[in-house]
């Protein structure tokens, strides 16, 4: 993943501010290279709430990670207002692909991006399975840009 080859931020079909905490900052005066990955996270639970119309059930895990990269931009320091801008990118047979970026809000610079990949998983078996119906309806909607 380029950071510097990412689509406009105007494609991500979702947008989740976060809160940085001072024991997010690191000894360096600014944002903890693992923070951004609880950031991340946070970003797609918004994103799958919004998607799911908030039927998300968080007790049964229907999805996990299987690879998470990240590019990072340009740090992110203590009071800076920060969000993460989060899209679907592909949907696979049991797998599908998400793009996020971390950006400051006023001036929309982009801090950190990330791509990951997660797959469709049964917590009965505890293995891959076919994406659900309705889940690859909602990520398949999430693309189609609003008009």
């Amino acid at each position: 993943m380029d950071a510097k080859t990412l689509p406009p931020l105007e494609t991500f079909s979702h947008r989740t501010d976060v809160q940085i905490r001072f024991n997010d900052i690191d000894i360096l005066g600014h944002l903890n290279n693992t923070v951004y990955f609880s950031f991340f996270d946070t970003g797609k639970a918004w994103f799958f709430e919004s998607i799911m119309n908030g039927s998300m059930n968080w007790k049964r895990v229907e999805s996990v990670i299987a690879n998470i990269d990240c590019a990072y931009v340009a740090p992110v320091f203590f009071g800076e207002e920060i969000e993460v801008l989060t899209r679907c990118m592909a949907v696979h047979e049991k797998s599908f692909r998400l793009q996020q970026v971390i950006v400051e809000k006023k001036t929309r610079q982009i801090k950190a991006a990330s791509e990951t990949v997660m797959v469709s998983f049964n917590p009965d078996t505890n293995m891959s399975q076919e994406i659900p119906a309705q889940w690859r309806e909602a990520l398949e909607s999430s693309m189609t840009p609003k008009t």
